[in-house]
């Protein structure tokens, strides 16, 4: 065997359904659905918080959605409104009071801890488009963004979970995200710079809110462009008890939107940052940032 090598298995299913209401309106939509992951590591060390072991992720969902955006690629009115609940069953718990055991936490390792993951999380996101003037085309839209989230554990012996935490900070473009975590832009800053405690562990509690005024320069559907200006600020916390929405990061800027229906979405941003980072002295004040795809970097 070779000593050096290291490996990952994910092995997994869901299931899910949705169905669009009538009440109390026609844009509502509901979804729910069940999924389970059993991950395998053997000195695997890029994403979690042990490296040799496994780990079992048995998590339900429910999202209550409503959406009367008026197009896809650039909306000129409508809103879009989640809230969404994802949560696993509190095994510590249930074993402690249920079956009477003791658990040494503190003697445990991380693999022990989860080796079935626990944890309840919560995120409500709100998308509103204003169009700002009459013309039949080329319309001024506001585009205006609220996203909250909120990584809860059952038991505070056993400690939060080291899965499906967020992430803050620049414009990461990423091909995978293995343990549920959720990588949120905030334009101008480095990448993943403001994440608490660390963008090693990631965040179980975050803000953010955005403002863009949005200008189309064409809107054929071979080629969608728009222009854009944005101020946009957020944050993240390592615990509850320190949720303060008013202490937040802040940064404006400029970009262009592409879409091409052979690539997708394109985007182009240059982000000024507003705020320090005390434990990024050196950050640029200002920065480029290129994105791909549509949602991506959204709560």
């Amino acid at each position: 065997l070779n000593p050096l090598r290291q490996s990952l298995e994910i092995t997994g299913a869901s299931f899910s359904f949705g169905q669009k209401w009538q009440k109390p309106d026609d844009w509502f939509y509901f979804y729910s659905g069940i999924s389970y992951q059993h991950f395998n590591l053997d000195r695997y060390g890029s994403f979690f918080s042990f490296t040799q072991g496994y780990s079992n992720n048995l998590a339900g969902n429910f999202t209550i959605e409503r959406n009367s955006v008026s197009d896809p690629i650039y909306p000129t009115w409508g809103s879009k409104i989640t809230l969404s609940s994802k949560f696993t069953f509190p095994y510590s718990l249930w074993g402690e009071k249920v079956q009477g055991k003791k658990y040494d936490y503190a003697g445990m390792t991380d693999q022990q801890r989860f080796d079935w993951v626990e944890y309840y999380k919560i995120k409500f996101t709100a998308h509103w488009y204003t169009a700002l003037n009459k013309h039949k085309t080329n319309k001024f839209v506001l585009n205006t963004n609220v996203g909250l989230g909120f990584l809860g554990t059952y038991n505070k012996n056993l400690g939060q979970s080291p899965f499906e935490r967020f992430y803050l900070g620049g414009v990461f473009l990423s091909g995978f995200l293995l343990d549920g975590r959720e990588i949120v832009n905030l334009r101008g800053y480095d990448d993943l710079s403001l994440t608490t405690p660390s963008d090693r562990v990631g965040a179980p509690v975050i803000s953010k809110y955005s403002v863009e005024l949005r200008y189309p320069l064409t809107t054929n559907p071979s080629a969608t462009i728009y222009a854009l200006t944005f101020l946009e600020a957020g944050r993240t916390w390592a615990d509850f008890s320190n949720y303060d929405p008013f202490n937040l990061y802040k940064s404006g800027g400029v970009g262009v939107r592409i879409f091409l229906p052979m690539f997708g979405l394109l985007g182009f941003d240059y982000g000024w940052r507003f705020d320090d980072v005390q434990r990024a002295p050196n950050m640029a004040k200002g920065q480029f940032h290129f994105s791909i795809g549509m949602n991506l970097g959204e709560l």
